[in-house]
C-alpha cells in the first residue's frame, strides 16, 4: 500500500471456528492494495482478468454443458442446469415439506473460486483504449449464471420458528442473535413507495425507530438506502445516484447470496460515518476517530423488506445461521472508480435451513442480518438469502412488489 494513502484498511475478523473464506489475497481488503488513492481498485481488475486468463471459470462451464442430460452429480449432490428439471426431481421423489412450508429448487453456485463484477459507473465501461479488457470482463460475469445450478431445498414457515427451536419467538430480538432472521410489524404512513424522497422522509425514519424498540441496548439506527422491486411497474425505473432515488428493480436475484461480509460489513459502515458515501437517507458527520470508536462497540447490518401488497411470486426466503455457520463463504468483488466491495456467494448443503414468510402481508416486515460484529461465535455473523419460484402458484401470478431498506444498528 502507498506511503501516503489513507485508505481504511479493515482487520479480517472470522468468526472463531469458522473456516476462511474462498477469497483473493487470502481474504485481506483490496483496501491494502491502495495505489495512490485507488482503494485497491487496480488491484482488483488486474486479478479478475487474470483469473480469467486461467481458465477455471470456462473449465466450469464445459463440466456442466457437456454433462448428459437429467441431473448432474456434484460433490454437495445432484445439481439441475434447468428449475423445471429440479423441480420434477423433488415430485418424483416426494420431497415434502412441513405444514405451512414448501420443497423449491434454489440457485447456488458450484464454483469454489471468488468472482468479480465491474459496476456500472466504473470509467473503464467508457474508457476506449480498456474495450478489450471491458469485453472480458464483461462476458466473465455474465457467465457466472452458467456456473450455477438448481438444487433442492425444503423452506418452512417463518412464523412457524418457535415450533422448530422452542422458545425462540421469530418476532425478537434473540431469534436475531441466535438465526440471523428476525420478524415484525409495520403499519407505514408512507403512501408512495416509488417516490424516493416520500420514502426517506418518512419510511427510513419508522424503520429507524423500529430498529431501535426491537433490539435491547441499540443506541443508533441508521438507515442508508433502499431499493424497490417490482417486475410490473410502468412508470420510469431509472436510478439517479446524485438525486438519492434507486429506480424501480424488474428483476429479482435469483441467486444464494449474502450482500456483506467479514471485511465489507466494517468498510461500508466507516465509509457512510466518515463520507456519508452512497447515503441516501440522515447525513452523518463523524470524524474517523469518533466512528473508530463507534465501531469499537457491537454494530449490525440489517436488511428490512416489506411488502407494498400481499406476496405472490418471488418471495424473499431466508436461511438460518446455524445450519451454515461452519461452511466458507465464496467472495465476489464488485469493483467501482472508488472502492472494492465485497458480498458473498455460498455452496449447496441439503440440510441448510430454510424460511420463507408464505403470502407475506404489507405489514408484516422481515428482517435479515448481513453483518454482525461480534465474532466469538455467541451470535449469528449474518443469514443468506435469494428470491425464488413459488411452484403452486399459476402462471403468470403477480410478482413480488416491496420496498428494502438496509441499515446499521449500534449499541
Amino acid at each position: 500500500m502507498s506511503e501516503m494513502s489513507s485508505a481504511y484498511v479493515p482487520p479480517l475478523e472470522l468468526t472463531a471456528g469458522q473456516p476462511a473464506p474462498i477469497a483473493a489475497n487470502g481474504g485481506l481488503s483490496y483496501m491494502s492494495f491502495d495505489k495512490d488513492g485507488d482503494a485497491g481498485t487496480t488491484t482488483a481488475i488486474e486479478d479478475a482478468l487474470q483469473l480469467i486468463e486461467a481458465g477455471e471459470g470456462q473449465a466450469i462451464i464445459d463440466l456442466i454443458e457437456s454433462a448428459p442430460s437429467g441431473p448432474i452429480e456434484t460433490k454437495w449432490g445432484l445439481g439441475f442446469r434447468r428449475f423445471s428439471e429440479c423441480l420434477d426431481y423433488i415430485k418424483d421423489n416426494n420431497i415434502e415439506a412441513p405444514e405451512g412450508g414448501i420443497a423449491v429448487p434454489l440457485r447456488y453456485t458450484v464454483s469454489e473460486q471468488p468472482s468479480y463484477s465491474v459496476v456500472s459507473s466504473n470509467a473503464l465501461w467508457r474508457d476506449p483504449s480498456r474495450e478489450t479488457e471491458a469485453m472480458r470482463l464483461k462476458k466473465d460475469e455474465h457467465d457466472e449464471v452458467r456456473r450455477c445450478l438448481y438444487f433442492p431445498q425444503i423452506l418452512r414457515d417463518a412464523r412457524r420458528i418457535e415450533e422448530y427451536y422452542p422458545s425462540l419467538s421469530p418476532y425478537s430480538a434473540e431469534s436475531m442473535d441466535k438465526l440471523g432472521v428476525s420478524l415484525t410489524h409495520c403499519e407505514s404512513k408512507c403512501e408512495n413507495f416509488y417516490d424516493a424522497h416520500e420514502v426517506e422522509r418518512i419510511f427510513y425514519k419508522e424503520m429507524e425507530q423500529l430498529l431501535l424498540d426491537f433490539f435491547p441496548g441499540a443506541t443508533d439506527a441508521l438507515v442508508y438506502n433502499h431499493d424497490v422491486f417490482d417486475k410490473h411497474y410502468q412508470g420510469d425505473r431509472t436510478e439517479n445516484q446524485a438525486d438519492k432515488n434507486p429506480g424501480v428493480n424488474a428483476n429479482y436475484a435469483n441467486l444464494v447470496h449474502n450482500d456483506l461480509n467479514d471485511n465489507s460489513g466494517r468498510v461500508r459502515c466507516r465509509e457512510l460515518l466518515t463520507q456519508n458515501l452512497r447515503n441516501f437517507g440522515r447525513e452523518v458527520n463523524y470524524t474517523k476517530a469518533e466512528a473508530d470508536e463507534k465501531m469499537s462497540r457491537r454494530f449490525m447490518s440489517i436488511n428490512l423488506a416489506k411488502p407494498m401488497e400481499t406476496v405472490e411470486q418471488n418471495p424473499f426466503v431466508l436461511c438460518a445461521w446455524p445450519s451454515f455457520a461452519d461452511q466458507p463463504y465464496i467472495n465476489n468483488y464488485r469493483i467501482y472508480d472508488d472502492r472494492v466491495g465485497e458480498t458473498t456467494r455460498y455452496t449447496y448443503r441439503s440440510d441448510h435451513d430454510w424460511y420463507w414468510i408464505p403470502e407475506q402481508k404489507p405489514n408484516e416486515v422481515s428482517m435479515l442480518k448481513c453483518y454482525d460484529s461480534v465474532t466469538d461465535g455467541s451470535v449469528s455473523r449474518w443469514s443468506f438469502h435469494t428470491a425464488c419460484i413459488n411452484p403452486d402458484l399459476p402462471e403468470g401470478a403477480p410478482c413480488r412488489r416491496n420496498v428494502v431498506v438496509r441499515s446499521f444498528v449500534f449499541f
